[in-house]
């Protein structure tokens, strides 16, 4: 389901996901009818941006966390024009499974658009790069994150992107071994828990981020 209150962008949206191969419920404007439509039948994953109308605030993400709550086996993946650091980080503190923070401007490299639906769906999490980046830059003042060596902080960007143990690998060009050893370093260094599954793990990367 898709809720979007710009109709160019929304039907753009809808003829790309039935080009995909995905079949798109509902295509809605505000988060009142996304919310209904949600109710009515469930979807595997909404899209929905964060400023909608009546005041075109927060009104979409407010719709996201609700559906979160209601109705945890259902994907989300929200949209925004600008950075909502705020927004970003309350939404991915709820949980770091099936949900994505994206800036519209990804959605034009269609590729990564839909990657993020496909790791969504599967369980895990999509987060946009700047998003990431712009956490990280607010907090390295604070120790222990200064403490980290470029190599570590890039494994900790592309791993808070929701990104495995595998694809971190391919995507920094080092092997999975050297994956595993800055993560653990990572983790020791942050004071965080070890746990099993990228989704938790990436769940406490970001609530560390967000203090």
């Amino acid at each position: 389901m898709l809720a979007e209150d710009s109709t160019l962008l929304r039907e753009g949206l809808v003829r790309l996901l039935a080009e995909e191969g995905h079949e798109v419920l509902a295509a809605v404007g505000d988060a009142v009818a996304l919310l209904r439509e949600v109710e009515s039948r469930p979807p595997d994953i909404v899209v929905v941006d964060i400023r909608m109308p009546p005041t075109h605030t927060n009104e979409g993400l407010r719709a996201a966390l609700e559906i979160r709550e209601r109705r945890p086996g259902i994907g989300v993946l929200v949209l925004s024009q600008h950075i909502e650091r705020n927004y970003a980080t309350q939404l991915l503190t709820s949980s770091a499974e099936r949900v994505g923070y994206l800036l519209k401007d990804r959605v034009a490299q269609v590729e990564e658009f839909l990657d993020a639906l496909d790791r969504i769906h599967a369980g895990g999490a999509a987060i946009d790069p700047e998003v990431v980046r712009q956490l990280l830059i607010r907090t390295t003042h604070t120790d222990p994150l200064a403490r980290l060596t470029p190599r570590e902080r890039s494994v900790l960007e592309t791993l808070a992107q929701g990104y495995t143990n595998a694809a971190i690998a391919q995507k920094l060009h080092i092997s999975r071994s050297a994956v595993e050893k800055n993560l653990n370093a990572v983790f020791d260094k942050l004071e965080l828990a070890r746990t099993t599954g990228y989704n938790r793990r990436i769940l406490a990367v970001l609530r560390y981020l967000e203090s």
